[in-house]
């Protein structure tokens, strides 16, 4: 709130700003509540007047701007001054609107509404006569707010110390997470209260093959439930991160508190910006209802609308994969024998001793060909193809992959004309081993190979610790990496599905061409150490709310002593519910991960597979609970079929689906494929029941799931 006083004669306007300022959400029911204390900024969040968020600090601290020293360094009691968190007054304040609805390139949805009101806050620290904006967007599901660095005399140039901004909840919570780290987001899942975290959180850390931990800190988004009579569903992540570090949250169970800890390079800088600049947006979404936070589109809301101007080679792709194979030791990526000392520039790879299992040749690729094709997929992954793979992970190796030299047994050229010949398209592989300088140096002339022999889509991967050397994964560094990469793909008209990168907040808007993701825990860990059954029923609710993922589902043959006699591996879930998978888990590049021989033992519940769409015009969430249960309905882009998946955690459970979604007027065709009665995810996993019946909006139909189990249903009018 402000007052203002006209003078009589010349009529200027003094306008005295109070220190404490609201915002109401479009709807009304979120008020969040901005003051002063003492020169120090905090914010406030309620809903339906309940307190959210009780007041939560902001600021950020800096490195002194002139004595920056390159090495862990210790605070000096001068550099406070330099600090953006105190000495603080309202200089400014600026109101805004906006309804407006747009087109995702891909998504869950056709049309997507971004409705909100803003309030923006200048905060002027006269003492070193600098001054920011803190700007709050408030939708009808939750508030996003970012800090904002306008170019001034006294602030062109920061490194950041640390970003300090809180989020102080009111009483202790359900909480799903994973273990914070500044290299690897594939951790299993944990579900505790607020105020337990650090006792289970080191049952919650695995090793990986880039690791950098963050003790009891946990990584977002995280969701939250508070539990009771009136209950209501919170999840804390990020937006537009952009020339920026990703973040963490540090946790304080004493007062169920959460601050933001970002990733720092190694010589613990966290951000080195140059104004004028933006930070991600935080983001708050709640809801008495679980099911609207998963429906909720606020983070893609949240970032700018694309800049590019063709995206006609943006495409939903449905794909097969030399892969799996790889993944649980059938085959090999490298054609020599691994642990070979090889040279990218000096050895001559026709002479080395075939290992024999080289899984990406000329003979097994034309057989995924030939089965991809008669199935109606559009695209084939083949990994190990080019040379290098015989010493690429643990050796710091910078020049590691050329990412255009094919293997002896790789015809890159009879290949692709083979696939274009059977209506497939090849998609390239780029694992990197983390040599993300090398890559930038070998992109141009990769990117022009792939247009050379039409692919138009690439798998990057990032497994190992980063080069350069003094970065992490997710430190600013890398960021940029990742879109001058998806930027530098756009310019050869290429899209990019990343594997090790960060996790998405919402850029797909910007960067349609960055189709989607790993930056999880996907499929290929039920290879190594396992995934829990309910893993699949919280990732949607965490990794899942800033854009797609690549958890390449599809495994039908899920214990791995059919390979191998003895082997005590197996994916933790019944074949039913790798089907609906399908439809739970937002995917526009979407992989039938299983190998072929196996999928030909099962063709009628391949037949799901095959039928199911991956992109959208439409998606309810018809029930969820996180960590339990997940039932989606989705309806295929430009047509009237409808998907329905629902998948359960370790627990039986029954649900009953209402179709009053699908068109009064119309009669369907539903074909059903679920548990069979004595299907289990451990004893009898390949277990299931298909069968079909006409169906209108009227039908209500029950169906048993296993545990780890799931259903799924292919609904198309009856012409």
């Amino acid at each position: 709130m402000k007052n203002c006083t006209i003078g009589a004669i010349l009529l200027p306007v003094f306008c005295v700003f109070t220190n404490a300022q609201s915002l109401k959400s479009p709807d009304g029911k979120f008020e969040m509540n901005f003051q002063l204390k003492q020169g120090v900024p905090y914010y406030n969040l309620t809903y339906n007047k309940t307190p959210v968020i009780e007041d939560s600090r902001l600021g950020l601290r800096l490195f002194n701007n002139n004595t920056v020293q390159f090495a862990p360094e210790i605070r000096k009691p001068e550099d406070v001054q330099y600090d953006l968190s105190d000495r603080f007054t309202i200089t400014a304040e600026k109101r805004d609107a906006k309804k407006e609805t747009w087109q995702p390139v891909l998504g869950e949805k056709k049309n997507y509404i971004n409705h909100y009101n803003e309030l923006a806050i200048t905060l002027n620290q006269a003492s070193t006569d600098r001054h920011i904006i803190i700007r709050f967007r408030l939708f009808d599901d939750g508030l996003g707010f970012r800090y904002e660095f306008p170019q001034q005399k006294n602030l062109n140039y920061f490194i950041i110390k640390e970003e300090d901004t809180e989020f102080d909840f009111p009483t202790d919570m359900k909480a799903w997470w994973i273990v914070a780290d500044y290299d690897s987001q594939e951790y299993p899942s944990q579900t505790t209260k607020i105020s337990e975290i650090p006792a289970r959180w080191s049952y919650g850390v695995d090793k990986h093959s880039s690791q950098t931990l963050v003790k009891d800190a946990v990584q977002s988004p995280l969701m939250l439930k508070k539990e009771g009579k009136d209950p209501l569903y919170m999840n804390i992540a990020e937006a537009a991160v952009l020339n920026y570090p990703a973040s963490n949250l540090e946790v304080d169970i004493k007062n169920f508190k959460f601050k933001t800890h970002l990733t720092p390079d190694k010589n613990g800088a966290k951000g080195y910006i140059q104004t004028s600049s933006v930070t991600p947006w935080r983001t708050v979404i709640v809801s008495p209802k679980a099911e609207v936070v998963l429906d909720s589109k606020m983070l893609f809301n949240l970032n700018e609308p694309t800049r590019y101007k063709d995206t006609s080679y943006i495409h939903p792709t449905k794909y097969m994969g030399v892969w799996w194979e790889m993944i649980i030791g059938k085959s090999q990526w490298a054609y020599g024998e691994p642990k070979t000392n090889v040279h990218i520039d000096g050895t001559d790879f026709t002479k080395l001793i075939p290992n024999g299992k080289h899984g990406a040749n000329n003979i097994k690729v034309k057989e995924y060909i030939d089965f991809a094709a008669e199935n109606g997929f559009n695209g084939l992954l083949v990994e190990g193809w080019n040379i290098g793979w015989e010493d690429w992970i643990g050796h710091s190796k910078e020049f590691v992959f050329d990412f255009t030299t094919p293997y002896p047994d790789f015809d890159i050229e009879k290949l692709n004309e083979y696939a274009h010949s059977k209506g497939i398209k090849l998609i390239m592989h780029h694992e990197t081993s983390g040599s993300a300088t090398n890559y930038e140096r070998w992109a141009d002339k990769a990117f022009q190979l792939m247009n050379q022999y039409g692919y138009d889509a690439v798998k990057t991967g990032y497994v190992g610790d980063i080069i350069p050397r003094s970065e992490h994964h997710f430190s600013q560094w890398m960021i940029n990496h990742f879109y001058r990469i998806a930027e530098k793909a756009n310019e050869y008209k290429i899209m990019v599905n990343s594997h090790e990168s960060v996790r998405p907040g919402g850029e797909s808007r910007t960067y349609p061409n960055w189709v989607s993701a790993e930056s999880a825990r996907g499929t290929e860990h039920e290879a190594f150490l396992g995934n829990n059954p309910d893993h699949q029923t919280i990732l949607p609710f965490t990794r899942w709310m800033g854009g797609s993922m690549d958890y390449t589902p599809g495994i039908f043959q899920t214990r791995l002593d059919y390979y191998f006699p003895g082997d005590k591996r197996f994916v933790k879930t019944t074949l039913a519910k790798q089907l609906a998978l399908y439809v739970v888990m937002y995917m526009p590049v979407q992989m039938a991960a299983d190998l072929p021989e196996n999928y030909r033992k099962h063709m009628d519940a391949f037949q799901f597979i095959k039928d199911v769409a991956a992109d959208w015009d439409d998606t309810k969430i018809l029930s969820a609970e996180p960590g339990d249960y997940i039932i989606t309905a989705r309806k295929a882009k430009g047509t009237e079929n409808w998907f329905v998946g629902g998948i359960t955690d370790e627990n039986k459970r029954s649900y009953t689906v209402d179709f009053s979604f699908l068109d009064k007027d119309r009669t369907y065709e539903a074909t059903f494929y679920e548990d069979g009665k004595d299907a289990d995810y451990i004893s009898n996993p390949q277990s299931y029941r298909i069968y079909k019946k006409l169906i209108n909006s009227k039908s209500k139909i029950n169906f048993n799931m296993a545990r780890s189990g799931g259903f799924a249903v292919s609904v198309k009018p009856v012409k």
